[in-house]
């Protein structure tokens, strides 16, 4: 009799742990679901926060309407783009973007890889030293770099005002090129280079044949932000352009400061497309998240 009561109690006392267990269990499951929605609601709100301003842009760019009402626009044109295209000042803005765009990702490309490669073969103390220097730039602001080579180059009158929109843009841009670099040549073994070298080839064949390839999206990489930071940069040419020699970003400036209409938004979204078609050809020709260092 007194086991049969014994027996009794485990069993109350089994079923009371399991009704304590699934309780606990499904509290712990409402609190992950709480947690997840919080999360996908907190990645939302953040999402629409940012891309906001685009959407906002985007939908102007298309208004039908010859003034600028309320939003969302009431009907669609494309009659501001039509308007961009027959506008030589914001043409003229483009090209020297453009030109301005290549010729400082092809010199910050160049000058990034042999600065890598040469900071790949310091000792630590002293690649960290001079990793910090070049990629200082990025924190420092945009309006302290123009107007310091502003103070900097009027010493030199005669130097041409392109040449000093490329020596600052040179600047903001060599920093991705040097660290996008340093990450490429991060993952290859020094062994491979020292193997080439036993083999009988020297320092400039072992570069060409076994750094260079391996280290190709990082580069690729760095040239493809360097000339998005080229194009989209108005603070530091905004103290280095004059009235015959300007980029896009500083037209679209002075053109909301003198005669603000939609053809602004027009040519905002012509420079986002730009930039947006640079991220997809990184990503469909090196992908993305490999050319950034996030995957091998």
């Amino acid at each position: 009799m007194l086991k049969t009561e014994e027996a009794a109690v485990v069993q109350v006392e089994h079923g009371i742990n399991a009704n304590l267990a699934l309780r606990l269990a499904l509290r712990k499951r409402t609190a992950d679901a709480v947690l997840r929605i919080g999360v996908i609601a907190v990645v939302t709100i953040t999402s629409v926060f940012l891309l906001f301003p685009v959407i906002v842009t985007v939908f102007m760019a298309f208004d039908a309407r010859d003034y600028i009402g309320a939003f969302p626009p009431t009907s669609f044109s494309t009659q501001w783009f039509v308007q961009l295209a027959g506008s030589d000042f914001l043409w003229s803005a483009f090209k020297t973007s453009l030109l301005l765009a290549t010729a400082t990702t092809i010199a910050s490309t160049t000058i990034g890889a042999c600065a890598a490669l040469a900071i790949s073969w310091m000792t630590p103390k002293w690649s960290d030293l001079v990793t910090t220097a070049f990629l200082s730039p990025l924190v420092l602001p945009g309006v302290i770099i123009g107007f310091g080579l502003l103070m900097f180059l009027s010493v030199h009158d005669g130097l041409p005002v392109f040449a000093k929109l490329f020596a600052g843009h040179l600047i903001i841009a060599l920093p991705f090129a040097v660290r996008l670099t340093l990450v490429g040549l991060a993952g290859i073994s020094e062994t491979l280079r020292e193997a080439a070298l036993s083999l009988g080839a020297n320092e400039i064949q072992a570069f060409f044949t076994i750094t260079l390839p391996l280290a190709k999206n990082g580069i690729a990489a760095g040239a493809v932000f360097g000339f998005a930071t080229s194009m989209d940069d108005v603070t530091v040419s905004l103290f280095l352009s004059d009235f015959n020699t300007f980029t896009l970003p500083v037209a679209l400036t002075s053109l909301i400061r003198s005669s603000f209409d939609l053809t602004i938004a027009a040519a905002a979204v012509a420079l986002m497309s730009v930039t947006l078609l640079l991220l997809i050809v990184l990503d469909r020709v090196l992908g993305l998240e490999r050319a950034i260092g996030r995957k091998t």
